[in-house]
């Protein structure tokens, strides 16, 4: 087989890359990404495009899966240039692969796609897929759905496949998700064990984690394995701030999600965090997810528990870690973090 991966420099991406150069059913992968990595991976070239507006029919053509991980998580600011890349590029890679016959299509979905829902029980893959009003990125992922269900009824001879994970964490990510999610001023060196005193606990956040390596095992199976449909992609345990607190070796104090809101803005607002603050809605909101479907008939299953995928996160931002890739490389934010600040912390990519 050959597959294409769109998005396939960041953190989701080289797994699933070295997950498919493990396979024997597995002849090539084309790794899709804006700038090219430095990044060597066996059966795997590199392809330079955008696909907000790159000629993807070329790209396609001979392969016999796509898999579009392509996303922009920043700059949070510039909304427009978020839809153009996040919808109207998903639009772009769906069409491409149907002018190129692909006889197959995997879409990254997300937990965040789903409507709110419960915290004392998992979901399956029927719950309601209206995301979080208040989250952009919610949104994008519910109108990439919705377009994903029109295409497979327009070309049902093409096997269409979703996956559905809950937070993603590796070593190597550890880089690029300080730099998206909480920006240039937080030191690594304040995650190790014991430094921190106090972790806010917020009530009625819980959530699920699942190791990037797991999440890139799923995708493979997606590949090469007849099946259609969606999947939940999580591991257990369900996590919450007392989760992380105990890995820091630290005490929780209460903060209602009022406040937290209330702080998260704040910081937004100052050009503190690049986060804005409606993603603490989705993290209140978001079900939590049944795996079931993902067991059974995907043959997944994960290897590392939701806590080791934060040990492992937390790991790598105390050491920088990274990969040689644009979006992973600890360089990419330039010495001092100077790149993060001067390019606007949430404004430009």
């Amino acid at each position: 087989m050959r597959v294409v991966v769109t998005g396939a420099s960041g953190n989701v991406g080289t797994s699933l890359l070295q997950a498919l150069a493990g396979d024997p059913a597995i002849e090539s992968a084309v790794g899709v990404a804006r700038r090219r990595p430095q990044l060597e991976l066996p059966k795997t070239e590199w392809a330079t495009a955008d696909v907000a507006e790159s000629d993807l029919v070329r790209l396609f053509r001979g392969a016999d899966a796509i898999v579009h991980l392509a996303w922009l998580i920043q700059p949070s600011r510039d909304r427009n240039l978020l839809w153009r890349v996040n919808v109207e590029g998903s639009t772009r890679v769906f069409r491409a692969a149907a002018e190129a016959r692909v006889p197959a299509v995997v879409h990254a979905s997300s937990v965040g796609a789903y409507s709110p829902g419960p915290k004392d029980r998992p979901v399956d893959e029927s719950w309601p897929t209206n995301g979080v009003a208040t989250n952009a990125y919610s949104r994008q992922k519910v109108e990439v759905e919705r377009r994903l269900d029109r295409f497979e009824r327009e070309h049902p001879e093409i096997r269409v496949v979703r996956l559905r994970p809950a937070l993603i964490f590796k070593r190597e990510s550890a880089t690029e998700q300080r730099r998206l999610f909480a920006g240039p001023f937080v030191p690594g060196s304040l995650l190790r064990p014991g430094v921190i005193p106090f972790v806010p606990e917020i009530p009625g956040l819980a959530f699920q984690a699942v190791h990037s390596y797991d999440v890139g095992d799923a995708y493979r199976l997606a590949v090469v394995e007849d099946v259609h449909g969606t999947f939940n992609v999580a591991a257990p345990p369900v996590l919450d701030m007392t989760s992380i607190a105990r890995r820091l070796n630290a005490r929780t104090f209460p903060l209602p999600a009022r406040a937290a809101r209330g702080l998260a803005s704040l910081a937004y607002r100052a050009r503190l965090t690049p986060l804005p603050p409606d993603w603490l809605d989705m993290g209140l909101a978001a079900p939590l997810l049944d795996t079931k479907r993902a067991r059974e008939e995907l043959g997944w299953t994960p290897r590392h528990s939701g806590e080791d995928a934060i040990a492992d996160l937390l790991a790598g931002l105390r050491d920088g870690a990274g990969l040689e890739t644009p979006p992973l490389a600890p360089r990419t934010s330039g010495p001092a973090r100077i790149r993060e600040l001067v390019t606007g912390i949430g404004s430009r990519a």
